[in-house]
């Protein structure tokens, strides 16, 4: 007879596991599988070519470029990284939730160590039997589309770390080009304080000045090569930071290209603001909403009880004889009908609309102090271009020039100097506001700011004036 018992036991509990193998497995290759691409593909692009170009990309030991170190932080970055197991663990937490519950089985042996007749096990009755949590009000299809959301919420809060790293390696990129920049114009500064101190010598052994005006000169020789070590130790730190970008703690290229003088004309704000819906901070919401709904759906479907369906073997070991037993447990839903959890989930629910528009209120002040940076640094540069440095130069060329001739004393030299070189150092850090505050915009709206955008007709464009109202 005990043949009898592990063949009913086998058959059920093989019934049992073979649907729930075939359903884990049918889910996770549909869903999860293994090589999912899908967080590798917004990073990357979704062409073949660009992630075989990506893949390839290696630190040159030579000219950088502003795409091989985008492309060098996209595979190497530390913190992207992490996110991208943080979403594959949501995609195992969506597989667990979509499993059937497990089985039970239980064995109970009655009328065992008795009196008389009952003694031993003369009067035994073993019964075998397997019990099922059978979930009510399609439980596990909510608990799995609660996952799934979860899930798109790490694919969404990816992407907005990834526009973010991004961000901060464009603008460690304009640093270290304007350091670059930096060093060239102190090195300027040294070549010409050089020249002038070998003018105001050779006018000093010729009669025409004093010792005095040479000790000044060579004061400002002096500063002047203070000032290129000072770029110089900026230039080094600039590079460690960029390298740093994508997990290099020494950078093994020799500098970096890039064209720091090029300035475009900056679009009307209302193009811009049209776009900054489509950030994954903000866009992100709508399915953190979907979320939070199908959260009280599934506390909601907590409510209903849910039955254990018992199915089993009995054997009478005193009369010889064999039976089936089945059984029905249902909880009495009395004191706990989940009331409280479905109440805390209708208030994560309210709390998110709350969250979405102070976030949506952070996304455009961060966007219209960027704007303001961008359209500033645009006006300054254009100003400086067009009228300081030519003026300063005009000046520097004929005090100089005048300083030889003896019209002009050497202090005045000194000063058009210093204000041409003041001017240059300006102009440069107003081309890297530019280029910082213009990377920050675009890492708002999520594209380049190009000459469609300039040319955008705002009055054609969807969402600008609700994007406005809504943030304030």
């Amino acid at each position: 007879m005990k043949n009898r018992e592990f063949i009913f036991l086998l058959l059920f509990t093989s019934l049992f596991n073979g649907c729930t193998e075939q359903y884990t497995s049918r889910i996770y290759q549909e869903n999860y599988p293994v090589a999912n691409k899908s967080h590798q593909e917004s990073a990357i692009g979704s062409t073949d070519n660009a992630s075989k170009v990506i893949i390839s990309v290696s630190e040159p030991n030579g000219v950088l470029t502003i795409r091989q170190a985008l492309a060098l932080t996209l595979m190497e970055n530390p913190e992207l990284k992490a996110f991208s197991f943080e979403i594959r663990a949501a995609e195992a937490r969506a597989l667990q939730a979509g499993l059937w519950p497990n089985p039970e089985v239980g064995v109970d042996i009655e009328n065992v160590g008795g009196t008389n007749e009952l003694s031993g096990f003369n009067g035994a009755e073993t019964t075998i039997q397997l019990g099922q949590l059978i979930e009510l009000s399609d439980k596990r299809t909510k608990r799995r589309r609660v996952a799934l959301l979860e899930g798109s919420l790490a694919r969404w809060d990816y992407e907005a770390k990834r526009l973010d790293v991004l961000r901060q390696v464009a603008q460690a990129y304009i640093a270290l080009i304007a350091a670059q920049r930096g060093v060239e114009l102190a090195s300027d500064l040294v070549r010409l304080s050089e020249q002038t101190y070998t003018a105001v010598t050779e006018r000093m052994e010729a009669g025409k000045d004093s010792p005095v005006e040479k000790t000044k000169a060579q004061v400002v020789l002096a500063n002047a090569g203070i000032e290129l070590k000072k770029a110089t130790q900026r230039l080094g730190a600039a590079r460690k930071e960029l390298a740093a970008m994508w997990g290099d703690k020494q950078p093994k290229f020799s500098k970096a290209s890039g064209d720091i003088e090029r300035v475009d004309p900056v679009p009307q704000e209302d193009a811009l603001v049209a776009l900054l819906p489509q950030n994954p901070v903000i866009a992100r919401w709508e399915t953190e909403l979907e979320q939070r709904r199908a959260a009280v759906d599934l506390e909601k479907a907590r409510a209903v009880p849910d039955p254990i369906v018992l199915g089993g073997y009995r054997r009478l070991s005193e009369a010889g004889d064999d039976a089936f037993v089945l059984g029905l447990a249902i909880p009495l839903p009395i004191t706990d009908r989940n009331q409280g959890a479905i109440q805390a989930s209708k208030f994560n629910l309210a709390k998110v609309h709350k969250q979405r528009q102070a976030a949506e209120a952070a996304t455009y002040a961060a966007f219209a102090g960027a704007y303001e940076t961008l359209s500033a640094a645009y006006a300054e540069v254009m100003d400086i271009r067009n009228i300081v440095l030519p003026g300063a130069q005009s000046a520097f060329e004929a005090t100089r020039q005048g300083y030889q001739e003896g019209k002009f004393d050497f202090l005045i030299v000194l000063d058009s100097q210093r204000t041409l070189f003041e001017a240059r150092q300006r102009y440069l850090d107003a081309q890297a506001s530019y280029h910082m505050a213009k990377a920050a915009v675009e890492s708002l709206i999520t594209q380049e700011i190009d000459e469609h955008l300039v040319r955008r007709d705002v009055s054609t464009l969807p969402g600008a004036r609700e994007m406005k109202a809504r943030s304030r």
